[in-house]
C-alpha cells in the first residue's frame, strides 16, 4: 500500500482531493503514509481519527498535505467547518464517501479491500470478523476512479 502511495503522491498537485474507502485495517493510512513520501511532505503521518486532521508541511517546495479521518464526523457540513484550503492542498479524506464529495468538482475515489474472515476473499467485515485479522498481511483490491461532477 505504501508503494501504490509513493507512486501516486509522487504525481499530486495542489487541489487534487483523493476519498478513501475501505474497512478498518484495509490500509488507508498506510496508503496515505506512502502518498505523504512521494509528495515530499514533512511526517509522520498516523491516522488523524482522533485531531480530525492534520496538515503535513512540504519539504520540498510542493503543495501540503491535508490528511482528514471523518470517521467520528456526522455531516459533510462538519467537515467544511474544517476549512480545509482545497485549492492550495492534497487533500486525502478517510471515511469520505457521501461526505466529501462537495469539496472539489472532480476527486479520485480510491476503495481498498482486503480478506476478511476466515476465507481467502475480500470485502467489508461483518460483527463477527476477529481482531487479529485487521492486521493481515495479505494482499489488497485497490479500485481507483476519476470522478467528476
Amino acid at each position: 500500500m505504501e508503494e501504490l502511495g509513493r507512486r501516486i503522491g509522487a504525481d499530486l498537485l495542489a487541489g487534487d482531493v483523493l476519498i478513501l474507502t475501505g474497512p478498518l485495517g484495509a490500509g488507508k493510512t498506510t496508503f496515505t503514509r506512502g502518498l505523504a513520501e512521494g509528495l515530499g511532505v514533512r511526517g509522520p503521518v498516523q491516522s488523524p481519527t482522533f485531531v480530525i486532521a492534520r496538515t503535513h508541511p512540504s519539504l520540498v517546495g510542493r503543495a501540503p498535505l491535508v490528511h482528514v479521518d471523518a470517521y467520528r464526523l456526522g455531516s459533510a457540513a462538519e467537515l467544511d467547518d474544517l476549512d480545509v484550503d482545497v485549492p492550495g492542498s492534497v487533500v486525502v479524506v478517510e471515511w469520505g464517501r457521501g461526505m466529501a464529495e462537495d469539496l472539489a468538482d472532480a476527486w479520485w475515489d480510491i476503495e481498498l479491500e482486503r480478506p476478511v474472515g476466515s476465507g481467502s476473499g475480500v470485502g467489508t467485515p461483518d460483527a463477527g470478523t476477529p481482531d487479529e485479522d485487521l492486521d493481515a498481511d495479505a494482499p489488497r483490491v485497490v479500485t481507483i476512479a476519476r470522478v467528476t461532477r
